[in-house]
């Protein structure tokens, strides 16, 4: 009988001490940060909760023990550690400590994502795109069709690919109007103006920029990068105006358009004025590019606001990372001049030698939005037609980890706010 109390205890000891979660690192020893979060978004998409344990390792993710899982990050290159039920309690009673500024966010809901972006072929990437199909988090692609048909609140998520919502193709036209992509894309706008009843393209972009205003009034979340940042604004400031040279619309822009711009219709800028130069590769004085910008590539960091998880989860988590400092890199709108950014907006990335924000966050009715300048986190200056980045050689960039970090976003269970 003895024995057979002891064979009971040892079995019973055995059980409780038998592992029951898999702790996802993201401190520097996750060995590919970007697939993490691909198995995060694997597991909500088969009824089953995340818990991102926020500033904890690099923001890491803990998950209930299931083999399927374990096998998953094993084919995927996801670097897991397998911890006893008492170890994870262990960890999450550290983390509530009102002394220490870490905190858990429970993750409920994979959200649908949709990709704004063009069907016909441009010379150039998006990093959105890259990262969801490397970290293999479907999405569904949107243009202005789908958009001014209504199907954006059937998506949680929205992305603006690198894009011109003012209808002058990207200030392109001094040094590509002869390139065939070019030509090809005016063409393809045009048509789908007429085709969707806009006399110009300029009015069907804005058509599309307030059906997404729209979505974010709604409870939507914005994510936009490079041009489609301070283009979407400058179209919604610009409703009713005619900020378009001939060559883009076939008549003069109103030469008082900088005098009738209304700030308080956009999200993040105000106060600031366009480009009346169709020739200049910029849509105003919002972003900050060279020459008035004087850093070098050496040089060009952007910090991460440091801040507090128990008090602040939303920013928290959108700046969950294993670096603090995160390399800079250009676009055609690399970065925003601070001066600019309205008061409310809420920085989390600056150059503060530059005095420029390079990742900002805002609220706007029920809905988020949030800008992240620049093209390419891994591609310093990337050019027009330059090879598609191979994120297979970048799996642990901070850059890009800021990108999915807002894919997430959605998908967290909301906290009533602190007073």
């Amino acid at each position: 009988m003895k024995r057979l109390l002891l064979l009971a205890f040892a079995l019973l000891t055995l059980l409780n001490a038998r592992a029951a979660f898999l702790l996802i690192p993201m401190d520097e020893s996750q060995t590919n940060h970007l697939k993490a979060y691909g198995i995060a978004y694997y597991v909500l998409q088969r009824d089953l909760d995340v818990q991102w344990l926020l500033n904890y390792r690099g923001g890491s993710f803990l998950i209930r023990q299931v083999p399927a899982i374990e096998q998953e990050c094993s084919i995927r290159g996801v670097s897991f550690q397998v911890i006893a039920d008492a170890q994870a309690a262990s960890i999450l009673a550290a983390i509530s400590d009102p002394e220490v500024n870490q905190d858990v966010v429970k993750l409920e809901k994979a959200p649908k994502i949709a990709v704004y972006s063009p069907k016909n072929k441009m010379p150039w990437d998006d990093a959105v795109t890259l990262a969801l199909t490397y970290a293999e988090i479907p999405y569904e692609v949107v243009y202005d069709e789908e958009v001014l048909q209504g199907k954006l609140p059937l998506y949680d998520w929205l992305h603006l690919h690198h894009e011109d919502f003012t209808g002058q193709y990207g200030r392109f036209w001094s040094a590509y109007r002869n390139a065939p992509w070019y030509q090809e894309d005016v063409r393809i706008q045009e048509s789908m103006a007429a085709k969707l009843g806009y006399q110009k393209v300029s009015q069907m972009k804005l058509a599309v920029a307030l059906r997404i205003r729209d979505f974010v009034v709604g409870g939507g979340y914005l994510f936009a990068m490079c041009s489609a940042t301070d283009s979407y604004d400058i179209a919604l400031s610009a409703e009713g105006v005619d900020i378009c040279e001939s060559m883009f619309d076939g008549d003069p822009a109103d030469p008082k358009m900088n005098s009738k711009l209304n700030y308080e219709s956009t999200f993040a800028f105000r106060n600031y004025k366009l480009s009346t130069n169709p020739s200049e590769y910029e849509f105003s004085d919002i972003d900050n590019q060279p020459p008035q910008r004087r850093i070098g590539r050496t040089e060009d960091m952007f910090t991460l606001f440091d801040f507090s998880a128990k008090w602040d989860p939303v920013p928290t988590m959108l700046c969950q990372n294993h670096e603090q400092v995160i390399k800079g890199f250009m676009g055609q709108t690399t970065a925003f001049k601070e001066k600019f950014i309205k008061p409310g907006v809420l920085i989390m990335g600056e150059t503060k030698s530059e005095n420029e924000a390079r990742y900002i966050h805002g609220e706007y009715g029920k809905g988020t939005w949030t800008f992240y300048s620049g093209h390419d986190p891994e591609d310093y200056q990337h050019q027009v037609g330059d090879p598609v980045t191979d994120l297979a050689l970048h799996p642990n960039s901070p850059g890009y980890r800021l990108i999915l970090n807002n894919v997430l976003f959605p998908a967290a269970k909301k906290k009533k706010q602190k007073t």
